[in-house]
């Protein structure tokens, strides 16, 4: 057969299966979609093209088992050594034989933890290691409301806020927190830890910057963790380095896109004890255009005339915060946080803040003591002016009339910490872990002599190389109450520095 044979052999095939295709219905609209599919576009042909023969290869292609074993088949005997020899890491680190040492001797409270306490070995001692700064825990008339709003609404929601677990009595505290701090508006969590290590990732993400305090407290330090941000530290309350740190970050960032930035600080500080100069960061963040997020766990219902916080102590419309966040356990007796800011801010984090959006509600009990003791702060603020003359009264006793410690805390503040003095600690070349162990023969000798208070216990501090050179001091806590009369302030200081003359002289 030569060649022109074959060829006609071939146009005379192709024009059978073409009068055959043409027989087919439909098969002229498909000519049509076809010939105006290459004219238009005939990369898309190409590409419908390879999905068809695809579609063909895969129809076409053998079966399979997805049950096939590819791994390796151990015996019963190896499983068993296996086993054996696997040791699962532990949850936690070990106890030091400090540690150890420590809990042997841990006093346990038997009922409420009120100015006097019973322990488990039947002593009743003055207690200034809680933080029952206003005795509101014998507050009859909070008893009274709390068990009134157990019995209407149960124990709990059980419930996330935006599910079934809102009540009405938390948007009645959040407008009664919203007023009284004077914000747009406020959200309540169902945690105090859980609510500033979910303020800051809710707004803060990965590629922004986060200007803080090197002594924030340890949830502020963990949402910032959480945010995954870009962290830029400043010594603590030093604020000629905190603006150098935002002169640095603007330069660094003037030439790249833009991103949010946050200035982040607490008012009063957990681990030293000391406030913040609010009015100059104000100045700082309108200065270089940053966002504040405020922590005021420590200091809500602690500063000002009615315990607003900082804002009211130094005088600052709580407006020219973005984000304050505060605790509502403490001294309001309550449980729980909240975050006041704009109706922007309060709305995106009931969508967007993970304790919020993934925990249940907080208890309508807690909410409504939360409201009631807000109350009392707004209409007796004698309370808070006895709170303050009960503090002077033991800073007379300790910081002024002993040569071994001095309080870093502030003058407002009634949680006082006691360091040990920089000429103590260097003439008896004292360690950190040596401070810890002295400070601790403190607080044994003086629950000796019926007055129980604690050590400053600071969860770890760095979470990376950068900061690791930021510890706090070993300290003695020691939390003033309403619950005393001065006399007793005046006995108990005493008590306290007699016992730290006594261990500190036996230390050689």
């Amino acid at each position: 057969m030569d060649v022109q044979d074959v060829h006609g052999w071939l146009v005379r095939f192709l024009d059978e299966v073409s009068d055959s295709f043409q027989k087919l219905p439909g098969s002229s609209i498909f000519l049509r979609y076809v010939k105006s599919s290459y004219q238009n576009d005939p990369v898309r042909s190409g590409i419908e093209l390879f999905l068809c023969l695809f579609a063909v290869r895969y129809l076409l292609a053998p079966a399979y088992s997805t049950q096939k074993k590819s791994y390796v088949t151990l015996s019963d005997e190896e499983v068993d050594e296996l086993v054996e020899e696997w040791t699962p890491e532990p949850l936690v680190a070990p106890l030091s034989a400090f540690e150890e040492a420590e809990n042997e001797k841990r006093p346990v409270i038997v009922g409420p933890t009120g100015p006097k306490s019973k322990l488990s070995n039947g002593r009743t001692v003055t207690n200034l290691a809680s933080y029952n700064y206003y005795n509101f825990i014998a507050n009859e008339t909070l008893k009274e409301k709390a068990i009134q709003t157990l019995r209407t609404y149960g124990v709990g929601p059980c419930g996330p806020p935006n599910f079934y677990g809102t009540q009405d009595v938390h948007m009645k505290t959040e407008a009664d927190i919203a007023a009284h701090i004077g914000a747009s508006a406020c959200i309540i969590y169902a945690q105090a830890f859980s609510t500033i290590s979910s303020v800051i990732p809710a707004f803060s993400k990965r590629g922004d910057i986060i200007v803080a305090d090197r002594a924030v407290n340890y949830m502020v330090r963990k949402g910032i963790q959480i945010s995954r941000s870009t962290v830029r530290w400043y010594d603590h309350n030093d604020l000629e380095d905190m603006q150098r740190v935002l002169e640095r970050v603007v330069k660094e960032q003037a030439k790249k896109p833009l991103t949010r930035r946050f200035i982040v600080t607490e008012g009063l500080f957990e681990d030293v004890g000391d406030m913040v100069d609010l009015p100059k960061i104000i100045e700082l963040k309108h200065r270089y255009k940053f966002r504040l997020i405020l922590d005021e766990s420590w200091s809500f219902g602690v500063l000002g005339r009615t315990g607003r916080g900082i804002t009211e102590h130094q005088n600052v419309d709580a407006a020219e915060v973005d984000m304050i966040v505060g605790s509502l356990a403490g001294p309001l007796c309550a449980g729980g946080g909240f975050c006041v800011g704009s109706d922007e801010i309060v709305e995106h984090q009931r969508i967007s803040s993970a304790a919020y959006t993934f925990s249940a509600a907080l208890s309508a009990m807690l909410a409504t003591t939360a409201s009631e003791t807000i109350n009392l702060l707004q209409t007796s603020p004698d309370i808070l002016a006895q709170s303050r003359e009960n503090i002077k009264s033991m800073w007379a006793q300790l910081d002024p009339r002993s040569d071994w410690v001095r309080c870093t805390s502030s003058i407002e503040n009634p949680m006082m910490l006691l360091v040990l003095k920089p000429e103590v600690v260097s003439q008896k070349r004292l360690s950190l872990a040596d401070q810890e162990m002295l400070l601790q023969d403190v607080v044994d000798e003086c629950l000796t002599n019926g007055i129980l208070i604690t050590r400053l216990k600071s969860m770890p501090r760095a979470s990376n190389a950068k900061e690791a050179h930021w510890e706090p001091q070993p300290a003695l806590k020691v939390c003033v109450t309403t619950g005393l009369s001065r006399k007793e302030i005046e006995r108990a200081g005493i008590t306290i520095r007699h016992a730290i003359t006594k261990v500190v002289k036996a230390r050689k």
